[in-house]
């Protein structure tokens, strides 16, 4: 059975390819293999991150407006397979790898930075803390739009829960705004992150 014939199997495969190489380039190092536990949250929040942020970017790039055309095109099949079949499965993915993304951002600096005193450094924005912690509060800032005000607000837009039409499309405002404020919060909070981990000078 091949195991890319499946999403479980391909991620499983992913995974077991990375420790695979990690593994290896461990070994043509000549260094012993461990748990290192910064590294693995390091690596662990860049995956989820990216899992994420794509999401993020293919809502607001794709989805959304590829939607409004589907909606003003009266000829054509509409997005109800879109809203049916795609956009609760891509949110699903996308507000657990919200929550993945921050735990494993946690586990990194407090790994990386000396336990709690690291997290607090970087919350507080003190000085050597201050790329990493803009990066974190950002962070912060769009998990809490995820949880908040984006998916409560879809499960309306898209019948998970009862909604009237005039709620509905309140929902719609809700969870675009705060949809777009994350994709432009992203921005900002990638740079920040790029710039601790390549010690980038602001």
């Amino acid at each position: 059975m091949n195991p890319l014939n499946s999403v479980r199997g391909s991620i499983i495969t992913a995974f077991v390819l990375a420790a695979i190489v990690s593994i290896w380039l461990t070994l043509l190092a000549g260094g012993e293999i461990g748990a290192y536990h910064a590294q693995i949250g390091r690596w662990l929040h860049i995956v989820s991150g990216v899992m994420w942020i794509g999401l993020l970017y293919y809502f607001n790039v794709v989805q959304v407006p590829g939607l409004a055309v589907a909606a003003a095109d009266k000829g054509g099949p509409g997005g109800a397979g879109i809203s049916k079949y795609i956009a609760p499965r891509a949110l699903w993915w996308f507000r657990w790898a919200a929550v993945l993304t921050w735990i494993t951002g946690a586990w990194f600096m407090f790994a990386a930075y000396g336990g709690g005193k690291g997290l607090h450094q970087a919350f507080m924005l003190q000085e050597g803390f201050r790329v990493i912690g803009v990066g974190a509060w950002l962070g912060t800032i769009m998990l809490f739009n995820v949880w908040v005000l984006i998916w409560p607000n879809q499960k309306k837009i898209l019948g998970i829960v009862a909604a009237t039409d005039e709620q509905k499309a309140a929902a719609r405002k809700i969870a675009l705004l705060a949809s777009r404020t994350n994709f432009v919060l992203s921005v900002p909070m990638l740079m920040c992150m790029g710039g601790q981990m390549h010690g980038l000078p602001f």
